[in-house]
């Protein structure tokens, strides 16, 4: 593969992968839309609870609320440094291991059909080839001189 090729789908990838965690994010929050409106999933944090309820039937209800908040936080903290270009290795792999582990739940709850209609498991596959990419390139400016 050429460097240039090289270059474009590890950046696209990083890109891909931290606006899709932050894109999640803000549907949970109501930032794309409400609940029925096209294209928005949950609309609002307390729709998200019941899916991550419905995922994690087994466990007792006192522990979905926080198991919802350390979902999203978890998905804020990979989401901007890999679109920032920040850490790019370890943020890919502990985004492979976070999208795995939705994967898993999402088999076991709802079968493996549910994962693989949301491309989940390419995510994963993704992330781990990204943090296994040779050379991480990122868009940072780099200032060598400071102004007067």
């Amino acid at each position: 593969m050429s460097l240039r090729w090289g270059r474009f789908s590890s950046v696209f990838l990083r890109y891909a992968l931290g606006l899709g965690f932050l894109s999640a994010v803000a549907d949970r929050f109501g930032s794309v839309g409400s609940v029925w409106q096209p294209n928005v999933e949950w609309g609002h944090f307390s729709r998200f609870l019941e899916y991550t309820h419905e995922l994690n039937w087994y466990l007792p209800a006192g522990m979905i609320p926080p198991l919802g908040v350390i979902a999203t936080g978890a998905e804020i903290l990979f989401g901007l440094p890999l679109l920032v270009g920040w850490h790019t290795r370890a943020t890919a792999l502990l985004s492979g291991l976070l999208l795995l582990s939705f994967g898993v739940a999402m088999t076991l709850a709802l079968g493996v059909k549910a994962p693989l209609n949301f491309a989940v498991f390419s995510g994963v596959g993704g992330a781990l080839l990204l943090a296994n990419c040779e050379t991480q390139y990122a868009r940072r400016p780099v200032m060598t001189t400071f102004p007067p």
